[in-house]
């Protein structure tokens, strides 16, 4: 193993730190919409995920190759830079699991990255082509292409098992999104995986351990495929619910439309050395497969939270990490400082989490309309109404979580006598 220096020990610690928040933050892009249909137990389905997020780990080097050699230019750059623009992903991935908010690990990196390195050694630091071509465009691509591409799948599927019936195809259907959520799970470990691998890369070349230019080592690309693994298995159960049911409410047929169409376009990209933001491309797929499906609504509010929140992590982790760089110049008590402000911060939004807690026992029950602002959709309403026919002398009132709840039966009233007609 290289030469490892404290500084640069602690640097690659927080790196592991970061995979594993990566981890549980982005277990909703593969399980969401498997957890939410049914077709696998909440545990049973992270478990999974997180055997085949490490498998994900050792097919591919090319994302890492971007984040370690094409993102930023080496030179010049300290492993300081390094921990100040992981300090910066790791306090947006935490914030953004805490409200939530599918966000993208992969940019809440890279933003901290760039933030980092402009506050180190100027604007020269980035390479702006290979963020416009490797990031920013791909994160305008990827959520249109798997959502058309979700969508179209979802629309061809509901076709050809028109005669079937829903609830008999829905069973065939579930299987395939085992298989599905099984292939995103090895997308994401190849995609993600490899931006740890990459950004720890980046450190021991900057700590003078690895030569310029060197490809992820071998501890690396175990550390970080179990960093992640581990994570995953965790669950960011908050994020599952979301993405599963706070978007869009979806069937089998949708679910397996929209994850096949999200595994499809990370490979891809992962392939390109593109590093593609899995939440995006997996949250387009899902809106893009709520829309597949005749009556099929998405609730816009929650989806415009969620873009508002995309748009910020770049900025965001990189303004955090350009200030925690500015900290560190100070020498060591500088970063003694940040460390501890990292540290007091992750148990400060653990502690707030605590207040109300997501977790497998809970992830499928549906929020409440007030925490999301979302009225029941014209479609559900007018199948309430079909559901409920209204008795001559009866009353039924139907409410809001009666229309939530899947539309339960609603018991009517006892009828009420009829006042006697006046005297004419």
């Amino acid at each position: 193993m290289e030469h490892i220096t404290l500084l640069l020990g602690i640097v690659i610690i927080t790196a592991l730190v970061f995979d594993f928040t990566n981890g549980f933050h982005d277990t909703a892009n593969a399980m969401a919409t498997t957890i939410s249909t049914g077709a696998l137990k909440p545990k049973t389905a992270v478990a999974m995920s997180a055997v085949l997020n490490l498998v994900g780990a050792f097919m591919s080097v090319e994302v890492a190759k971007t984040i370690s050699k094409g993102l930023v230019n080496e030179e010049g750059i300290q492993p300081e830079v390094i921990f100040a623009a992981l300090v910066g992903a790791i306090l947006w991935n935490l914030v953004t699991w805490l409200v939530g908010l599918p966000s993208s690990s992969s940019h809440a990196l890279m933003g901290g990255l760039i933030g980092a390195a402009v506050a180190s050694a100027g604007l020269g630091a980035v390479n702006g082509s290979v963020v416009v071509t490797k990031v920013l465009i791909p994160a305008v691509a990827a959520p249109i292409v798997a959502g058309a591409a979700a969508m179209l799948a979802a629309k061809v599927t509901y076709k050809l098992n028109g005669k079937v019936g829903e609830k008999t195809s829905a069973k065939g259907y579930k299987a395939g999104q085992i298989a599905s959520a099984g292939l995103v799970s090895l997308a994401h470990g190849t995609n993600d995986a490899q931006k740890t691998m990459g950004i720890i890369t980046l450190a021991l070349v900057a700590g003078g351990a690895l030569a310029p230019g060197s490809n992820p080592p071998v501890w690396v690309i175990v550390s970080a495929g179990l960093a992640i693994a581990m994570g995953t298995y965790l669950g960011g159960w908050r994020i599952i619910r979301t993405m599963g049911s706070g978007l869009t409410d979806l069937q089998p047929q949708q679910g397996f439309a929209a994850q096949t169409s999200a595994a499809s376009v990370i490979l891809a990209s992962s392939n390109l050395g593109f590093s593609l933001s899995t939440t995006h491309a997996c949250s387009g797929a899902v809106m893009g497969a709520g829309l597949g499906r005749k009556g099929g609504v998405v609730r816009w509010s929650t989806a415009t939270r969620m873009f508002v929140a995309w748009g910020l992590t770049l900025p965001a982790a990189a303004l955090v990490a350009s200030g925690a760089e500015l900290v560190m110049r100070t020498g060591d008590v500088g970063v003694a400082a940040v460390a501890a402000f990292l540290v007091a911060s992750c148990a400060a939004i653990w502690v707030i989490s605590r207040r109300q807690v997501v977790d497998h026992t809970n992830v499928n029950e549906e929020a409440a309309a007030s925490s999301t602002g979302e009225q029941p959709g014209v479609v559900t309403t007018a199948m309430a109404a079909v559901a409920v026919p209204p008795v001559a002398g009866t009353t039924a009132a139907v409410t809001d979580e009666d229309l939530r709840a899947t539309i339960p039966a609603v018991t009517a009233t006892p009828a009420t006598p009829a006042a006697p007609a006046a005297a004419v």
